[in-house]
């Protein structure tokens, strides 16, 4: 007896007659292929499923899926069903299928090809049980195995989909050499906390930073959790070399950093984020001056000249 009906317990002599009428009931599914495939695409229809493909589009999974089923019946081959299953998830997750419609896909499929066999051996109620027994184990095998594939395909787009989310949500930007500047938008939880300190470690590494300003204008609070990562943040970016200026900072965070009795020495926190470039370029040795009070000759007043930042405590002007 094939894989997917290897853990079946049959009589002795039960495999021979089993494997004849399997051969019997894969004859009969793909002599009348035609039929039961339209059939089938016609309760899809009638259902409301795969709305999100076209006819053309419903027509060819159809086609597939009906195909390597009737083959999965034949070879009983697990591997084979797994292959199979995993490929159909991969091309219609992408198409906006949900998880309902293919299990009702697959569903409304065996219970067509049950129909079709119960037409077949409605004279023969005693062929139809032996013919049930051996075709619903396997029916049933698939189905699960389409539906487990199509649950995982879906969880692992999704994953991906909020790697993305995150990668977006913290952007690491260098606003001039050796400065980066990490803004934080939205609640943070450890997971997002771990992913922001491997992205802000990997950019200060890459862009061999001297200074870092971490905004958190747009956290609302944060958890202990969170708070003592915050801080393993500032405490591992300084192994790199690199000082955090912590910018934004709620009362309620600041509550939180406090209550937690956090070691605050090497945090060095700045109101705003205005205030935060300013110290970064101070640490950095820039001197920025306000645009001149008064125009230089021949200038119109109300076109200040603005004085460059330069390192090194030099300022220039424009040429």
């Amino acid at each position: 007896m094939s894989e997917l009906f290897s853990s079946t317990r049959v009589a002795p002599g039960a495999n021979d007659a089993g494997e004849r009428l399997l051969s019997e009931l894969v004859e009969h599914l793909r002599h009348n292929r035609t039929a039961l495939r339209a059939q089938w695409a016609r309760r899809i229809t009638e259902a409301e499923l795969f709305t999100a493909m076209t006819p053309e589009e419903i027509f060819t999974e159809v086609t597939s899926v009906y195909d390597n089923y009737v083959t999965v019946l034949e070879t009983g081959s697990v591997g084979a069903l797994g292959n199979y299953a995993r490929d159909l998830s991969e091309r219609i997750v992408v198409r906006g299928v949900q998880t309902d419609e293919i299990l009702g896909i697959v569903l409304l499929l065996r219970d067509v090809l049950a129909r079709s066999l119960f037409e077949k051996y409605q004279h023969d109620f005693e062929l139809l049980e032996r013919v049930l027994d051996v075709y619903e184990p396997a029916a049933n095998r698939v189905a699960s195995m389409v539906a487990i594939s199509f649950v995982q395909e879906r969880e692992r787009i999704i994953r991906q989909q909020q790697e993305a989310i995150r990668e977006l949500s913290t952007p690491v930007l260098q606003v001039r050499e050796q400065l980066l500047i990490l803004p934080i938008i939205g609640m943070l939880d450890s997971q997002r906390a771990r992913q922001l300190t491997e992205q802000l470690l990997r950019a200060i590494r890459a862009n061999r930073a001297k200074v870092v300003v971490i905004d958190i204008t747009g956290v609302p609070t944060i958890d202990s959790t969170v708070a003592n990562h915050l801080a393993q943040t500032v405490d591992a970016s300084g192994l790199m070399g690199a000082s955090v200026i912590l910018t934004g900072m709620s009362s309620e965070i600041a509550l939180t950093l406090v209550t937690l009795g956090l070691d605050l020495s090497k945090m060095n926190a700045v109101g705003d984020l205005q205030g935060g470039i300013e110290e970064a370029e101070r640490l950095l040795g820039y001197e920025v001056s306000r645009a001149c009070e008064h125009s230089r000759a021949g200038e119109s007043p109300a076109r200040p000249a603005a004085a460059h930042a330069l390192p090194n405590g030099k300022v220039g002007r424009p040429g």
